[in-house]
Parts: structure tokens; C-alpha cells; sequence
């Protein structure tokens, strides 16, 4: 039996992809939101449903978090994603199994109700996590949980429920980063590549820094061929769809029992299959 090449590709057969995740809910997300939406990207925004500014808060001390009004009109009907980043941002490390749950359950339960989405993602507070940790997660229906590790590499993750990300915006390496991953060609029997960057926006005014991630955007941006711009349970629904295509045990056929067009390369060709379709790879090519 001839051994096949399969590798999986985003949609449209991009390699690659890049996602954002920022904490807190922060009045400078404000600002951020705008600059992810000039340059025509997508972020993942971890929010404490327990600790909203109040509206009725002193105009001479604002918060430092938005009111809720102010992520309802931020991020409703926007194309951002909403996920979890517990109820009052403890460290979950050092909680009992019920006070995790608790923490986890009420904010999503709450984000729900309040963006009428369903909410299965997740940012660890202040990078808390353990084993126990992740176990309840998992049985709260998280389905991954961003951690504070940075690689510095584009791997997909092996484990989304301790999900690393490449690096935060204050990495000096950012832009050598970025460069690296935007411009290196992947060839057809490589596997794909992921660009994640972390962070909080109130960062961006303690440092007096905006412009790192103006910079990082505008270089990012206008590479709609390569790069899948996503969030991050966008992209962990498509490689999970993915990761249910059927196969022979020759490789030759595959089903696709999904609701979305999936993407491989298979001998070096680039190869989409529709929701509900039966592809024999080995079939000629009409001519």
C-alpha cells in the first residue's frame, strides 16, 4: 500500500493563521477592538462577568474595566469572540474542585445570557492551572484554555485545554517573530502554522507602547492568500471538524460529515471537500 502525504489546511487551503486573546475587559479594549477591525482581523476577548465597572462609577476615578454597557456595545454583533475568564479572577490553582466550577460556570453562564452565544472557551486567571484545574474545566464543557506560556513557535496545540500561545506583545522578539512566520513559505507536506498573541490592552497605555500592535497589525494585515485571520474557537472548531473526516485505510476516499467545507493537500495538491461529500482522491483529473 503507497503511502499518502494528508495534511490539514485552513479554508480556502491556507497554511496558516493568526488569533489574538486579551483579558479583563478593559476600557482600552476600546481601542484595540478598532484596530483589529481597520486592519481586518479577529481577536478572543476573556472577560470577569463578577467584575464590570459600575455605571453609575465616579467620572473623576474610572475604573480601569468597562461597564457592561460598554461590552455590550464593543462587542455585541461584532465578529469577536467571547470567552470565559472566571467569575472574579482568582488563581483556580489554589481553589477546591467546587470553587473552580463555581468560578467557571457562573461567568459562562453569564456571558452567555448576556451575548446569547454559547461560550466554550477560556483564558486561565493571572496563568493559573493544574491538573485538577483542567479536569474541571473539562467538565464545565471548556473546551480549551489559553495558558501565560509563550513558545515562540507556530505550533498547532497538542493539548487545548493548556493552550500555549506564541508570545505576548511585549516579547522584544515580536516583530522578528512575526516576519519569520508571515514570510517563510510552507510547502505542501508541511504541517500548518498558528501565530497566537496575548495580552491585556491596558498594557498598551501603562507602557505608552501602541504602536507595537499597530505595527504588528499593519504588517500582518492584506494576506488574505496565507493567512486565515480567525479567533480562537473558530479555530479549534475547524481543525476539530478536521479531525473528523473519514478515511479509508488506504487513504484513497474520504467522507466529510460536517457542516463545512474542509481543506488538505494530498500529494501536493491542494484538496477541498464540500459538507456531506465522498472524495476518491485516486480518480483522474477531468479534463
Amino acid at each position: 500500500m503507497k503511502t499518502r502525504r494528508i495534511v490539514m489546511r485552513f479554508p480556502e487551503g491556507r497554511a496558516k493563521t493568526l488569533t489574538f486573546s486579551y483579558d479583563d475587559g478593559v476600557i482600552q479594549d476600546i481601542r484595540f477592538v478598532g484596530i483589529l477591525n481597520q486592519y481586518g482581523m479577529k481577536g478572543t476577548f476573556n472577560l470577569n462577568s463578577g467584575l464590570y465597572a459600575p455605571e453609575d462609577q465616579n467620572p473623576e476615578k474610572p475604573s480601569r474595566r468597562m461597564t457592561e454597557r460598554q461590552i455590550n456595545e464593543l462587542f455585541i454583533d461584532s465578529p469577536h469572540e467571547i470567552a470565559v475568564h472566571s467569575y472574579s479572577h482568582p488563581s483556580l490553582a489554589t481553589l477546591p474542585a467546587a470553587a473552580v466550577a463555581y468560578e467557571t460556570v457562573k461567568d459562562r453562564e453569564l456571558l452567555e445570557r448576556q451575548f446569547g452565544r454559547i461560550v466554550r472557551g477560556m483564558a486561565y486567571p493571572n496563568g493559573s492551572v493544574c491538573d485538577d484545574v483542567v479536569t474541571t474545566l473539562r467538565q464545565c464543557g471548556i473546551v480549551y484554555a489559553r495558558t501565560v506560556v509563550s513558545t515562540e513557535k507556530f505550533k498547532l496545540p497538542e493539548d487545548w485545554l493548556r493552550l500555549p500561545a506564541t508570545c505576548h506583545h511585549n516579547n522584544p522578539r515580536l516583530m522578528e517573530l512575526a516576519k519569520k512566520f508571515a514570510e517563510t513559505e510552507i510547502q505542501s507536506a508541511r504541517e500548518p502554522q498558528m501565530f497566537y498573541l496575548w495580552g491585556h490592552t491596558y498594557e498598551f497605555d501603562d507602557n505608552d507602547n501602541w504602536e507595537v500592535i499597530e505595527e504588528f497589525c499593519d504588517y500582518m494585515s492584506g494576506r488574505e492568500r496565507e493567512i486565515w485571520y480567525a479567533t480562537n474557537m473558530e479555530i479549534y472548531e475547524y481543525i476539530e471538524d478536521y479531525n473528523r473526516l473519514v478515511w479509508t485505510v488506504d487513504m484513497s476516499r474520504v467522507y466529510n460529515p460536517t457542516c463545512r467545507t474542509l481543506w488538505f493537500t494530498y500529494e501536493k495538491k491542494t484538496v477541498a471537500i464540500r459538507p456531506d461529500e465522498t472524495l476518491n482522491l485516486e480518480e483522474p483529473e477531468a479534463e
